[in-house]
């Protein structure tokens, strides 16, 4: 059952008690093809008719009308049973796709509608490593889905570009490192001296006090330490652009928090005023105890600003600025409770757009022998992961096609893509252990497998060559795996909508993998190459239609489809 039969069914019921909407919400799969396609059980029916269910589905029946697209409709126990035409279906769906390309499963249904999509969030001046990789492709996968169902993504890069460790960076560069070094090593510089300063604090804590006094000196706007500050910002977005396009992952703003310094204040104020703050051992927090939460630290003693208040602070501005339809926070699980607070404090302020904002936990990164740690220098670098995808992958395609032109390219595609697919294949709010075995394993349910079936597909259609759609005999697709494959096909913007409902993408990359396993079973019964012209085209025609849908759902997922493998 797909969403668009269910609103065929509904358009066509004429029940005065109820609106289409409500006969929507009734509307239900059936256990088996034997019943139909869709079901009504009449039950919930009973008391507002006031008959009993086997006589209101009879009476519904009998006034049903059907044609070439519902050719029956059965009253069964109190059940009404609906039989679409599958052949009318298939022909209908494969023209739907040809025509329409990559725009196949568009929606306008978001139209209007702001999501507001805070991921990746990168530090300024720390490396860009594996861990990133999560919230990195979850959020750009959900950012092109909610695009392609017409509503307005902001994609923002939360950057973390404020903090003490921006002091010690500077100790670190004025005691280790130089400019001449900084601008031939760039990020690798960096991490170098990041970890020296840790090792060396271990030993001399007084580099703490010092980093503390360079801090305060970018806090106060010191001119030679802000523009330090500057570069280390300047070389750590030139790096990560340099990923970030590698992954295919785009940005509308980099406001990270440095940029609400100036925004707090007005929060602080509003919560002093509606008498939210209340002291505890010298800092400002709001209680929260009566919500099963300990209290929200919004100032320190000293009177410094927590990632709550800038949080707070960030919130606002984007209902102001973006006055979003949701807020969506696509951060670790740890930082469940941190968020919690900060929606129930906007509730408390008297907020309902409280309810609009959403953490989406994710599970944790980590490697086969352990937690990584940027202070110990023990990241595998994100950069460095995909180049040795892209190695292993050239290995594998020189091993089975060595005269494939742009073998290069295509590896780069299929090692990239094997790295994003096998992040977005489980559920997300497992913890995922780093393994090249694992993210570079190209048989069963991987992406390289995907992009082969592409690949395939794309082989199998140049060797057919120019094909005439008016030619296509349909009635040779009346099989069983032609059906599974056409109905997987039909289930594609439903699987789109599943995504956002649970902001799960691994329910679409694990629907090409069943759609690239139909493909195979559907060829393996179903000869297309040197059939008649009728049959050859019919197929012709299902297996583009398959390519088309393949690309599509893996650019949605942030992966690029070679022609050719």
């Amino acid at each position: 059952m797909t969403t668009e039969q269910k609103y065929e069914v509904a358009k066509r019921l004429n029940i005065s008690e109820l609106s289409e909407e409500e006969i929507l919400t009734l509307l239900q799969e059936t256990p088996n093809k034997d019943c139909g396609d869709v079901s009504l059980p009449c039950f919930k029916l009973a008391k507002v008719m006031r008959k009993s269910p086997v006589v209101i589905a009879e009476e519904i029946k009998n006034s049903f009308k059907t044609d070439e697209t519902i050719t029956k409709c059965e009253a069964v126990n109190g059940y009404l049973n609906f039989y679409f035409n599958t052949g009318k279906i298939t022909e209908t769906l494969i023209n739907k796709i040809l025509k329409e390309e990559n725009n196949f499963g568009n929606s306008n249904e978001g139209e209007g509608k702001t999501i507001c999509m805070d991921y990746s969030s990168i530090n300024i001046a720390k490396p860009f490593h594996i861990g990133h990789l999560f919230t990195t492709v979850l959020g750009g996968s959900l950012y092109k889905i909610y695009k392609k169902l017409g509503y307005n993504p902001i994609g923002i890069n939360h950057l973390g570009d404020w903090g003490t460790q921006f002091g010690k960076l500077i100790v670190a560069f004025k005691k280790w490192s130089s400019l001449e070094l900084l601008n031939e090593k760039g990020m690798d510089n960096l991490l170098e001296i990041y970890v020296k300063f840790h090792k060396e604090a271990e030993t001399h804590p007084e580099l703490n006090d010092e980093a503390r006094h360079y801090f305060k000196l970018i806090e106060d706007g010191d001119s030679e330490v802000t523009e330090l500050f500057n570069l280390f910002k300047k070389i750590t977005l030139e790096e990560v652009k340099k990923v970030y396009d590698r992954l295919n992952i785009e940005f509308d703003s980099y406001n990270g928090e440095s940029f609400y310094n100036d925004k707090m204040d007005a929060v602080i104020k509003e919560l002093e005023e509606k008498n939210l703050l209340v002291e505890s051992e010298g800092a400002k927090v709001v209680d929260l105890e009566e919500y099963g939460m300990p209290p929200c630290l919004i100032l320190k003693k000293d009177g410094a600003t927590l990632y709550a208040t800038r949080d707070l602070a960030c919130a606002f501005y984007r209902k102001k600025t973006y006055d979003f339809y949701k807020n969506l926070y696509i951060v670790a699980y740890q930082q469940n409770l941190h968020f919690k607070q900060v929606f129930k404090v906007i509730d408390l302020m008297g907020y309902k757009w409280a309810n609009d904002c959403v953490h989406i936990p994710f599970g944790m990164v980590s490697l086969e022998d352990g937690a990584m740690s940027t202070r110990e220098g023990k990241v595998v670098l994100l950069r460095d992961a995909l180049n040795r995808a892209a190695e292993k992958s050239l290995e594998k395609i020189t091993e089975k096609n060595p005269n494939l032109q742009n073998k290069e390219e295509v590896a780069e595609q299929v090692g990239v893509g094997a790295v994003i697919f096998s992040t977005l294949y489980n559920n997300r709010i497992k913890d995922f252990v780093f393994s090249y075995d694992k993210v570079l394993n190209f048989d069963g349910e991987t992406g390289p497998y995907v992009q082969y079936t592409n690949a395939r597909i794309n082989s199998i259609m140049e060797k057919i060559g120019t094909v005439n759609y008016s030619d296509a005999d349909f009635s040779s697709l009346d099989n069983e795996d032609a059906e599974n494959l056409v109905a997987t096909l039909n289930q594609f913007q439903d699987t789109l909508r599943a995504v956002l409902n649970k902001y799960e993408p691994s329910f679409l990359s694990r629907y090409l993998v069943k759609l690239s396993q139909n493909f195979n079973k559907f060829y393996l019964t179903n000869r297309i190459v040197g059939e008649e012209k009728g049959v050859l085209t019919a197929r012709y025609m299902l297996i583009k239609a398959v390519h088309i849908v393949i690309v599509e759902g893996l650019r949605l997922l942030g992966i690029e489809a070679p022609m050719k493998m």
